[in-house]
C-alpha cells in the first residue's frame, strides 16, 4: 500500500515550516543545543505542550539562512513523496514577535522556493492569541508579497485565545488585496469556531474536525464543498481527538465533506504525507479509488 501511495501525485496544503524541522536539523541550526535538550523540547502531552514545543523550535530560527535551510529540507522531503504542490505556512507573526526583519527572511525563502523540485506557495500566518493589531502587522506584510508567492493569509495558534470573528476586518482587507483565506478552526474548539471562520471568509478550514458535532455545519460544508485540511496524526498527538479510532475523518468524508490530507507539523508529530494516506487506508478503510480521488482533489484545492 505504501508503495502505491508513494506514486500518487498529491499536494500538501497544510504544513508549518517551523513544525517541519526535525531534531537533526535543529541541532545543525543551533549547535549549542544538546541532543537531550532537543529531545526534551520535542516532548509534549497535550495541545498547550505542543504549542510550547513549536515555540521552542521557532525561537532557534535566527537568520535568513536558518529559514532557508529548513525550507530546502522540507521541499526535498515533499518532492520525495511525489508532492507536486505545497502551500507552506510561515508564522510571520512569530518572526515579528522575535524582533526579526521580515524582508531578508522572506527573500531567502523566495530564493529557495524558486529552486524547489515542486511548486511552492506560502501562507502567511498570524497568531490569533496575540490580538488583532498584531494580525494587522502580518497581513500588511502578506499583501505586499502577493506577487512573490504569498498566496494566502491565515490564522493559527490557540483558538480559545483569539476567536476568528475578531479578525473580520483583517480578513476583508486581505481578500480585497487579492489574497486567499484560510483559518485554523474546529481543532480544539467546537463547531462554533468553524462557523466563525466561515463567517469571515475562510475558503479552507485548517483541521475542522469538530464540525462533526453539528449536523447542520456538516451539511453546509458538504453542500458548499468547503475543504477541511485534515491531519490525522496531529489531531491524535495534540489530544484534539481522544484516540485514533475516534477520529472523524471517515464520518466527515462519508457525509460528503471535501477532505484534504496533510501533515501539519510533520517533525513534531513524527509523520509524513504518505503515512497520513496509509493511515486513512489501514485505520479508516479508505479504498485505493478513494485515496486516488483525495490526492487528485488536493491538487485541485490548491490556491
Amino acid at each position: 500500500m505504501r508503495d502505491w501511495i508513494q506514486q500518487l501525485p498529491k499536494a500538501e496544503l497544510h504544513v508549518h515550516l517551523e513544525g517541519s524541522i526535525d531534531i537533526d536539523t535543529l541541532l545543525v541550526i543551533d549547535p549549542s543545543l544538546t541532543l537531550d535538550e532537543a529531545r526534551a523540547a520535542y516532548a509534549y502531552s497535550d495541545f498547550q505542550g505542543f504549542l510550547q514545543s513549536f515555540a521552542f523550535v521557532a525561537r532557534r530560527l535566527q537568520t535568513p539562512q536558518h529559514y532557508a535551510q529548513a525550507a530546502r529540507i522540507l521541499f526535498e522531503r515533499l518532492a520525495a513523496q511525489n508532492v507536486l504542490k505545497a502551500e507552506v505556512i510561515l508564522s510571520a507573526g512569530v518572526v515579528l514577535r522575535k524582533g526579526q526583519h521580515f524582508g531578508p527572511i522572506w527573500d531567502a525563502l523566495v530564493r529557495e522556493s524558486a529552486r524547489a523540485p515542486l511548486q511552492v506557495k506560502w501562507n502567511l500566518d498570524a497568531v490569533r492569541q496575540w490580538g488583532v493589531e498584531k494580525a494587522w502587522e502580518v497581513v500588511r506584510l502578506a499583501v505586499d508579497r502577493v506577487d512573490e508567492g504569498a498566496v494566502s493569509f491565515g490564522l493559527g495558534g490557540d483558538e480559545a485565545g483569539g476567536p476568528a470573528a475578531d479578525f473580520r476586518e483583517v480578513f476583508a482587507f486581505a481578500r480585497d488585496q487579492g489574497m486567499r483565506l484560510t483559518c485554523h478552526a474546529g481543532e480544539t474548539m467546537g463547531p462554533e469556531s468553524v462557523w466563525d471562520a466561515l463567517s469571515i471568509g475562510a475558503e479552507r478550514i485548517g483541521h475542522g474536525i469538530r464540525a462533526i458535532e453539528d449536523e447542520t455545519l456538516v451539511a453546509h460544508l458538504a453542500a458548499q464543498q468547503i475543504p477541511l485540511e485534515i491531519s490525522i496524526v496531529s489531531n491524535v498527538r495534540t489530544g484534539a481527538v481522544a484516540s485514533l479510532q475516534e477520529h472523524p475523518v471517515r464520518k466527515l468524508f462519508d457525509a460528503g465533506v471535501r477532505i484534504i490530507l496533510n501533515t501539519d507539523d510533520p517533525a513534531l508529530f513524527e509523520t509524513d504525507l504518505n503515512s497520513e494516506y496509509e493511515l486513512a487506508a489501514t485505520q479508516f478503510g479508505f479504498t485505493r479509488k478513494e485515496l486516488s480521488d483525495l490526492a487528485a482533489d488536493s491538487l485541485r484545492c490548491a490556491f
